[in-house]
This record gives structure tokens, C-alpha cells and sequence, in this order.
């Protein structure tokens, strides 16, 4: 736990920014991609947070070329709430909320034949469901880095 927490503590700022670019790239990257993706000032803010989590163990420097490569994904802080596909990261949250909304709208839909007071409850209910998934996947979009 005590790791975990020595991790969290670094990985704020400016390193949470490139671990989280490394992350949502996942190809090699130089010193200068960073800089210039992240709008740092020199090359040389890059490669000093590079070189940080390059001592964390998270990042590796290639030999030739001289590129850095992500080589261990963590899921501390705000990367708990997220899965990624590919390139592409999203909230879990997002998952919940697409499955309850097509289903709610599969009911709303297909399996209401009459519209009674147990249909405007489920109705109800599932709106309300699907509006907390909805907030809370916006919510955690909202913690990402940039």
C-alpha cells in the first residue's frame, strides 16, 4: 500500500500529463513528441518527466533512437475509473451508461404494451439510473489530465 501511495505522490503534475499522453499513445515517443504535444517550454521539461517515470519503472528508454516506451500500466488515482480500448481510453462509467440506456430505451421501446403505473415506474426508475451513469461518466471525463 505504502508503494501505491509513494506512485500516487509522483505521479502528479506534469508527470501525470506525460504518463497519461504515453498511455492513451501507446508507441514510442521522443523527448520532442512530448514537449510539443504537451506544450511544455523545452525539451528539457519532457525528458526530466520522462526520465521520472523512466526511475518509477513505468517507462523504458529504447536503445536505438532513443524513444521512450511505456512498459507498466497502474491504475492509482483517476486511472481506476478508466478502460482502455486500443488508443482510446473512457470512463468506466461510460460502459454502464451506454448498456442501461440502450436497454432502457429496448423497453421503452419494444416491451411496452400498455402504459400503466408499473411501466411509469420502471420508466422512471430507469431514467434516473441512466441519468446518474450519464453524470458520473461526464464527471470522470472531467478529471482527465487534458
Amino acid at each position: 500500500m505504502n508503494s501505491e501511495t509513494d506512485l500516487e505522490y509522483a505521479l502528479r503534475g506534469k508527470a501525470w500529463k506525460v504518463y497519461w499522453y504515453l498511455l492513451k499513445n501507446g508507441a514510442p515517443v521522443s523527448v520532442r513528441e512530448v514537449q510539443r504535444a504537451l506544450h511544455f517550454s523545452s525539451p528539457s521539461i519532457a525528458n526530466h518527466h520522462l526520465e521520472q517515470l523512466r526511475d518509477l519503472g513505468l517507462v523504458q528508454k529504447q536503445d536505438v533512437g532513443g524513444h521512450y516506451v511505456l512498459v507498466s500500466e497502474v491504475k492509482i488515482g483517476v486511472f481506476k475509473h478508466y478502460v482502455k480500448l486500443g488508443k482510446l481510453l473512457f470512463p468506466r462509467f461510460f460502459f454502464y451508461a451506454l448498456f442501461s440506456t440502450v436497454f432502457y430505451v429496448a423497453y421503452a421501446l419494444f416491451l411496452i404494451q400498455a402504459f400503466n403505473r408499473d411501466n411509469l415506474f420502471i420508466l422512471l426508475f430507469g431514467g434516473i439510473v441512466c441519468g446518474i451513469f450519464w453524470y458520473e461518466a461526464y464527471r470522470v471525463w472531467g478529471m482527465r489530465p487534458f
